[in-house]
């Protein structure tokens, strides 16, 4: 009895939510293409179009969403310019009662973010006062023709957009992997 009691008092892991059932909606595995704005990789960079590609899992008894992304990026011209690669981690965070997320690219940028739902946009961003302020929108008004945009802010704290894509969803590797 008394073991029962102390096993108890022991904080246990979270249980995922409606929230995480919410969020899951924004995060199909993908294909995309599209652009990256002339200045948008930073002073002097030119236009770029883009296509990638990105899958999701969750993790930790469904109480996160991982999502592995990798992108190929070309000038006007078609030359391959670089390939991108980035991991994002999110979720609801019982503690800040908000969606939280952390993301690491090949170029080294890490960052957290706080996110939330805005009926059928999933928006995300850097904290206020940082230098540079990121903000990541996911739109799934037509679940078909999901639109991924990257708006910075600087300075005066307008934003402006950096990058936009149409991503189609496509089956779990999962599925494709039993069809093959």
């Amino acid at each position: 009895m008394a073991m029962t009691r102390e096993v108890d008092r022991v904080p246990q892991p979270i249980t995922p939510g409606p929230e995480l059932t919410a969020l899951r909606r924004f995060c199909p595995d993908v294909t995309w293409t599209g652009s990256i704005h002339e200045g948008g990789m930073g002073p002097g960079t030119p236009e770029m179009t883009a296509r990638g590609r990105g899958t999701h899992e969750s993790i930790q008894d469904g109480g996160w969403i991982v999502g592995t992304y990798e992108q190929d990026q070309f000038l006007a011209d078609g030359s391959h310019v670089l390939t991108w690669q980035l991991h994002w981690v999110a979720g609801w965070a019982p503690e800040s009662d908000g969606y939280v997320a952390t993301m690491a690219d090949n170029y080294g940028h890490a960052g957290v973010y706080a996110g939330r739902i805005d009926g059928d946009r999933l928006i995300f961003e850097s904290p206020e006062g940082a230098p540079v302020r990121l903000r990541f929108i996911w739109d799934v008004t037509d679940p078909s023709d999901i639109v991924w945009r990257n708006e910075m802010a600087t300075g005066d704290g307008s934003w402006f957009l950096i990058e936009e894509y149409h991503m189609t969803p496509q089956p779990p590797l999962e599925q494709t992997r039993e069809r093959s």
